[in-house]
């Protein structure tokens, strides 16, 4: 193996990616895939096989999460003495649902017998397996019936227990939803509100590039304030984008009272847009209802520093794929999409026809507020900070 070949191999032990070792190393992703993965190739009718550099599947160390034979062995002595599975789990440090579900679930006829039990749970771990919607009918045609009537995953689970007991994991719908075996009669894209036919991979946070290039804070320097909705002035933001990426719509909230605002966005440059847009908002406003801006790692805000300058107010991070960092935007942005739906045209939206939909939502009274309306509070702030 030549040096490349195991500077590569190393880094791939220590968790680096295909496409990031590849470029450490100034090889060809190609190569890198060949050499992690293995394979064979023909030329001039000579067949070569090229041996994956480390083991695809290496031999697992036994988890210290599961019983081992020896403590099965220890079991069956206790039982056999008369001891409790208290005590048992006591001698073990195992707690004691753990060594009743062993004697419930490894049972023989004859009685708990530990070798027989190592066989059972050794013949039961191996994967794949049938699902629990494929193996139990009646529970598949409950979720059925649910999916039928539009509702989601994590509701079907709430009513199977409420109403069935039956206790089922969201997870388990979901896998059924994007099954290629078709589990469940239903499309995962006309089910889910995502309307996503296929799961989305999601990049590790750890392999993303930096893409700003002064350095941004992250939401664990926001003043410890803003996370009980207690003080005014703390703002999340983000976009809400178009078909192919092509448009967006600014999005605003104010923590505490949940009063929202639509950032018009018609310039060439998203983020020179943006940055205009956003110091012409805030310094609107008083002092008081401008302590901090929270948003999202998207390229957009790059002029971070410019817009923290100018409007004298703190921009704050979330981390990568953390969403719900940013709760009240999120929540907002879901609800724009019944005005502005995915895969549109946000550009046709004029900047009258975001004040008018943002004024809507600023109009509605909220639970959360104790039914009072956004617009109300907020304006009780402006005028008290005048």
């Amino acid at each position: 193996m030549t040096d490349k070949r195991k500077q590569f191999a190393r880094l791939i032990r220590q968790g680096v990616s295909i496409s990031e070792a590849c470029r450490q190393l100034r090889i060809d992703r190609k190569t890198g895939h060949w050499w992690k993965n293995g394979g064979s190739f023909t030329r001039n009718g000579v067949t070569r096989v090229i041996e994956p550099i480390i083991d695809r599947h290496p031999a697992r160390a036994e988890s210290g999460r599961y019983l081992s034979e020896s403590e099965r062995v220890k079991i069956a002595d206790g039982v056999h003495a008369g001891k409790s599975a208290r005590a048992v789990a006591a001698e073990l440090g195992r707690a004691v649902s753990t060594v009743s579900r062993e004697l419930q679930r490894n049972a023989c006829a004859e009685g708990y017998r530990p070798h027989a039990a190592q066989a059972m749970m050794q013949a039961r771990r191996p994967r794949p397996k049938a699902r629990l919607l494929e193996r139990d009918g009646e529970l598949r045609g409950l979720v059925q019936s649910y999916l039928d009537q539009r509702w989601s995953p994590e509701q079907v689970v709430h009513e199977l227990g409420a109403a069935h007991g039956r206790r089922v994991a969201v997870e388990t719908i979901y896998q059924a939803l994007y099954s290629p075996q078709r589990v469940v009669q239903r499309d995962a894209s006309s089910v889910l509100r995502t309307g996503r036919p296929h799961r989305r991979p999601r990049r590790r946070g750890d392999q993303r590039r930096p893409r700003f290039m002064v350095p941004i804070t992250m939401i664990e320097q926001r003043p410890v304030e803003a996370n009980d909705r207690c003080v005014a002035g703390h703002w999340e933001g983000d976009l809400i984008v178009g078909a192919f990426n092509r448009s967006a719509i600014g999005t605003l909230v104010e923590r505490t009272t949940r009063y929202t605002i639509l950032v018009h966005l018609d310039g060439a440059s998203r983020s020179d847009n943006l940055r205009e847009q956003l110091e012409a908002i805030f310094e609107d406003l008083p002092e008081s209802l401008r302590r901090s801006l929270t948003w999202d790692q998207g390229a957009e805000m790059c002029h971070h520093h410019s817009i923290a300058a100018a409007t004298r107010m703190p921009v704050f991070f979330c981390h990568p794929g953390r969403p719900w960092q940013r709760p009240s935007n999120e929540n907002t942005n879901g609800l724009l999409r019944n005005y502005f739906p995915k895969g549109t045209d946000l550009s046709v939206h004029t900047a009258e026809d975001l004040v008018h939909v943002a004024d809507e939502l600023n109009r509605r009274p909220r639970k959360t507020l104790g039914w009072q309306t956004p617009n109300a509070l907020f304006a009780n702030l402006r005028q008290q900070s005048a």
